[in-house]
């Protein structure tokens, strides 16, 4: 189980309005400050954060990508997560669709402005 991921990102700020804007369809916002780092998590009421991003320490080399999927509800969160990141200065790397990876999974990718790959997805392969 994955209690939280963060990024470190050349340019925190550009990321936290990247992220806030790319999340909130699914259901994601900023809910925590520490620093110059931000905590993003589902609005329920709580500090709880799962996704943070976070400056590179100074004199750190350009990161590594890093791929992350974040579970979406449906597949319309899927399509609204594709088209928010895209407007949110991201570069599509796989549009809304099924993927072969075994039925039932339907993802969206893209590029943050670090070039970490986001992934949106719903697996109905996984549904009770």
């Amino acid at each position: 189980m994955i209690d939280h991921v963060t990024l470190h990102m050349s340019d925190a700020e550009q990321g936290i309005a990247f992220y806030t804007r790319a999340l909130a369809p699914l259901g994601y916002i900023p809910k925590v400050r520490h620093g110059r780092t931000v905590g993003f998590g589902v609005d329920d009421g709580t500090p709880r954060s799962d996704f943070y991003v976070s400056p590179m320490e100074d004199g750190a080399e350009a990161p590594v990508p890093t791929h992350i999927a974040f579970r979406a509800d449906g597949e319309h969160a899927v399509r609204e997560f594709h088209e928010a990141a895209i407007a949110a200065g991201g570069i599509d790397n796989g549009g809304p669709g099924p993927r072969a990876y075994h039925p039932g999974y339907y993802a969206a990718f893209v590029l943050d402005p670090d070039g970490n790959n986001i992934e949106a997805v719903v697996d109905w392969s996984h549904a009770d």
